[in-house]
């Protein structure tokens, strides 16, 4: 581990002055650490209260993997964004998912980590590969590009 330039924590009140997500679509709780331009961990914990486990599925409830891609890029979102100049006037919009790969479910009571590293980062362009682990082995991993787009 590289000596982070960001060595405070970062909770979910800074997260939402980055990201216009809200529950029940914010899927990141907390940063841990940042290395501006470079990667970005971040952890969410998911409680049976989640309310897509009512669906998903009632008697084995498993987060849809869908929902962890869109954790991985809500990681990189606040990596592209975090100390971009006019963040507060920019939105983050997927371009595209490749090379997704699902390894083991993530069920009620598993705090996932959401690792980012930027590949290429271009004034309007990200490009991240994005992994979620629980309880240190792979849940599921993607390469995620991204445009960055006025508000």
């Amino acid at each position: 581990m590289t000596e982070k330039s960001e060595a405070e924590v970062r909770d979910i009140g800074w997260i939402m002055s980055i990201l216009p997500h809200r529950y029940p679509f914010l899927l990141i709780d907390r940063v841990l650490e940042i290395e501006p331009r470079q990667r970005l961990l971040g952890i969410k914990n998911f409680t049976i209260n989640e309310e897509f486990f009512a669906g998903h599925f009632p008697d084995r409830p498993v987060v849809p993997g869908v929902l962890l891609i869109e954790g991985m890029a809500q990681a990189g979102g606040l990596l592209a964004l975090h100390d971009h100049p006019q963040r507060e006037n920019k939105l983050i919009y997927f371009a595209g998912i490749d090379r997704a790969r699902f390894r083991q479910p993530v069920v009620p009571g598993d705090q996932v980590e959401y690792e980012v590293v930027m590949e290429r980062l271009r004034s309007n362009y990200a490009k991240m590969i994005g992994k979620a682990r629980v309880d240190g082995k792979v849940a599921a991993e993607a390469v995620l590009t991204s445009v960055l787009v006025d508000r």
